[in-house]
């Protein structure tokens, strides 16, 4: 079994829920797919955790000299750390409290044996495929009739609900 490599990010100045949003993004994905959503994500989370993605790869092939291309996010945890307590000023003597909130965020990767071949963005390939099925429909279609091969039409149910509602005569 391969090793499990960890990674830690404390005291973000982000909360943890909306750290989290990014965090469970990525949850199960490859490295190269979880770096590349982070690296276009709206979000003010993604830049911290894109960097400790990259350090807990650094991690895996330094200290356990595995391949990055196998690794993938096993688990991600995004926990609340210490909240800094502030008051701003109000109306007639009263203060409202603030709550400026930090996340503490914990990766974990693990390496495959076999590495997914096919990624999720890989859509060129897929387009050559299609276009190539395509073209064998085109070409079956050009042949005489006389060659073609003609499906069987199959048996259907002549009773049955939807046939008699769309035989009825209109009234």
């Amino acid at each position: 079994m391969s090793p499990l490599v960890h990674a830690k990010l404390r005291y973000l100045h982000i909360a943890p829920r909306k750290a989290r949003l990014v965090a469970n993004a990525i949850k199960g994905m490859t490295v190269n797919e979880a770096e590349a959503q982070l690296m276009f994500r709206a979000k003010r989370a993604s830049e911290p955790i894109l960097k400790l993605l990259r350090s807990a790869v650094a991690n895996a092939k330094n200290n356990y000299k595995l391949d990055p291309e196998t690794l993938f996010v096993k688990a991600i945890r995004v926990d609340q750390g210490p909240m800094l307590k502030r008051f701003l000023p109000r109306a007639m003597g009263r203060a409202t409290p603030i709550h400026k909130k930090m996340s503490h965020v914990w990766i974990t990767l693990e390496s495959k044996e076999k590495p997914k071949k096919e990624s999720r963005f890989l859509i060129a390939e897929k387009a050559k495929k299609v276009k190539k099925e395509s073209a064998k429909k085109r070409k079956a279609e050009m042949k005489p009739a006389a060659e073609r091969e003609t499906p069987t039409p199959s048996k259907t149910n002549e009773k049955g609900f939807l046939k008699k509602m769309f035989n009825r005569k209109s009234v």
